[in-house]
């Protein structure tokens, strides 16, 4: 049975990408950073017949929290196969380029960016034990430069200083840590779930959890020809679903 860590995954997209895998007969480890929600959350579920579901309290910004989930899992499992970054902030609003304050930015990049590393960086002994270890960072069509730079994309407009440099500086890192661990049996992409309608935008998008959560898992799940170092969005009409960096 392949083990997954879900960072974020007591609600919305998260929750999902965790139902989703259960029904593939995946062991899923739910992360939430208050650990009395996430297990309010695996009862409701075993409630409606998920199985393979467990808890584990983690906090990305966290090192020692971090570092204690890790533990649980070398413990039951030996191992882990997927790990998906999954949990992030869009920060205060406004968040313009020439006010927004260094605090304010700073605080999105904790979760968004130096999170995801920390988390990864924990991680790898265990995934490196696993056959087919699968990283999955959630990124968002705003960390594309090449979008955010023509004026024809349909959220041009948007430009969320703290919000969209922690995602591309999340897509840079991507494509370094796939590059580091090319010759061996991971596979490393970014993957944008599309606009979602969730609680992190109040329900303002206009896709679906289910949708986002398909996707991630589509270009998540993979054989030894899976993809490596790719930017995948659910936004992308394209069949391939492959965004510009």
């Amino acid at each position: 049975m392949k083990i997954v860590l879900i960072t974020g995954a007591n609600r919305s997209i998260g929750l999902e990408i965790t139902k989703q895998l259960s029904k593939k007969g995946l062991f899923v480890y739910l992360g939430a950073r208050d650990l009395e929600k996430g297990n309010a959350v695996v009862q409701e579920l075993k409630k409606e017949g998920f199985e393979n579901i467990k808890a584990i309290e983690i906090d990305v910004t966290k090192p020692e929290s971090i570092s204690a989930a890790k533990s649980i899992v070398e413990k039951e499992q030996g191992k882990l196969d997927i790990l998906i970054n999954n949990a992030g902030i869009s920060g205060e609003f406004p968040q313009s380029a020439s006010t927004a304050s260094i605090t304010a930015i700073q605080n999105v990049f904790d979760t968004n960016f130096f999170g995801v590393i920390s988390v990864t960086q924990a991680f790898l002994e265990l995934l490196k034990k696993s056959e087919v270890p699968r990283i999955t960072n959630i990124t968002s069509g705003l960390g594309s430069l090449t979008l955010h730079s023509d004026p024809s994309w349909k959220y041009y407009n948007f430009k969320a200083t703290g919000y969209m440099t922690s995602k591309a500086a999340l897509n840079a890192y991507t494509i370094a840590l796939a590059y580091e661990l090319k010759d061996l049996s991971f596979k490393v992409n970014v993957i944008d779930p599309g606009y979602t309608a969730t609680d992190f935008n109040h329900h303002s998008g206009p896709g679906t959890v289910e949708s986002a959560a398909a996707f991630i898992i589509k270009h998540t799940v993979t054989d030894e020809n899976g993809p490596n170092g790719m930017f995948f969005s659910n936004d992308i009409e394209d069949e391939s679903g492959v965004s510009p960096w």
